[in-house]
């Protein structure tokens, strides 16, 4: 039976045909795709559509909001992060480094420089002439000396060190070596191989061999005994588990697992299918329904204000400005010339009569010596033809 499925496996439908909508999938394909498409179509409509509102509002936020406020930010950082640091770098710490780089330099390096030069290097030049010239040849003469002596003591030590170990090798060492060989170590040994060894020997082949072979032979057969009854053990063991575990899994695997997996991927499919066809639908839609309210905005309210500001508040911004405003500014332009031509006239009668008191109290002045005017001068009115700029003059000449 299990090869019969093997068999009829690859003739199951593996995807759609080149149909589109694979009307080969079977009945319980046909029977859940239409229901579950709707259901999803349903489900996720306004869920695109709230999705689609929030980016648009989300946009809408980062363009009017978020980037000015970004940027208000990144200036407000900047200003309290970076400026004052940059200023105390370059007004305060570069300053103050080069200052202690100079107090440095003159209290440091330069007495330095000069301790070196003057006192240090004539003592060392002074203490070199003194080690080549007065402590090197004392010292070559007195190794010499040294090592002359150091060579008689030698030769005289090894003399005596030979004779020494000649009379300890001759007059001790070979007596005791005599000695030990032939009154302990013989003895000894021949005491310990017939006391010791040849009993041992004995025991070892006579006793301990065979008493070893027969424990190896009952040990053999417990250990044969006890690996039937493990082998037999374990062969009921692998059996009753195989009857009471595998063999009940293996049927739950292919009779109930397996066929509901299968159910299941195919709800799993077009549940997937159909989520992705209605977010693709619910785009769609969601387009449709945004120019919909965008053109329903647009006439409603966008149409009616630019016609009320063309054809209303313009001509009527351009009668008042004619009738109005300007009027109004030339009247108050003339007002202002007037009340200056009122001032400077006072102030030219005032200057005319402090100049008559001043002649009637002090005399007349030459006509070099007259005091200059401590009013201010107003410049003189522009005018079409006394203007100051570069293009009269050049029109002028």
């Amino acid at each position: 039976m299990d090869h019969v499925e093997r068999e009829k496996r690859p003739a199951e439908p593996s995807g759609r045909g080149p149909g589109g909508d694979g009307a080969s999938g079977g009945c319980l394909v046909v029977a859940i795709r239409m229901p579950v498409r709707i259901v999803a179509l349903v489900l996720v409509v306004p869920v695109r559509m709230a999705w689609d509102a929030l980016a648009a509002a989300g946009r809408f936020l980062y363009r009017t909001v978020g980037r000015p406020a970004g940027r208000a930010l990144a200036g407000l950082a900047r200003a309290v992060c970076v400026w004052p640091f940059v200023a105390l770098w370059r007004w305060v710490l570069v300053p103050a480094g080069r200052g202690l780089a100079w107090l440095a330099r003159v209290l440091v390096v330069v007495p330095a420089g000069w301790v070196r030069r003057y006192l240090l290097a004539p003592l060392g030049r002074g203490l070199a002439w003194l080690y080549a010239r007065v402590l090197t040849p004392m010292g070559r003469g007195a190794l010499w000396l040294l090592g002359s002596v150091g060579a008689v003591l030698a030769a005289f030590g090894a003399g005596l060190w030979t004779g020494t170990v000649w009379l300890v090798r001759y007059l001790v060492v070979v007596p005791v070596a005599w000695a030990v060989r032939y009154l302990l170590v013989v003895p000894v040994r021949w005491l310990v191989r017939y006391l010791v060894v040849v009993p041992a020997v004995w025991l070892y082949a006579r006793v301990l061999t065979p008493a070893g072979r027969a424990l190896a032979r009952c040990a053999r057969g417990v250990a044969w005994l006890a690996g039937v009854i493990v082998a037999g053990g374990v062969t009921a063991l692998v059996w009753g588990g195989r009857i009471l575990v595998i063999v009940p899994v293996v049927a739950f695997w292919r009779w109930v697992l397996v066929p509901v997996g299968r159910v299941l991927l195919v709800v799993g499919r077009e549940v997937g299918e159909a989520l992705g066809h209605a977010w693709r639908v619910a785009g769609y839609v969601s387009v449709a329904v945004g120019r919909f309210l965008a053109a329903l905005f647009r006439w409603v309210v966008v149409e009616p204000v630019r016609w009320v500001y063309r054809g209303v508040l313009t001509p009527l911004g351009h009668v008042v400005r004619d009738a109005v405003l300007r009027p109004v500014a030339e009247a108050a332009r003339g007002a202002g010339r007037a009340a200056r031509q009122a001032v400077a006239a006072a102030r030219e009668t005032v200057r005319q009569a402090r100049a008559d008191v001043r002649r009637a109290l002090f005399g007349e002045h030459p006509q070099g010596d007259a005091p200059a005017s401590r009013e201010p001068r107003r410049p003189a009115g522009r005018t079409l033809d006394g203007s100051t700029t570069a293009l009269t003059h050049l029109t002028k000449d």
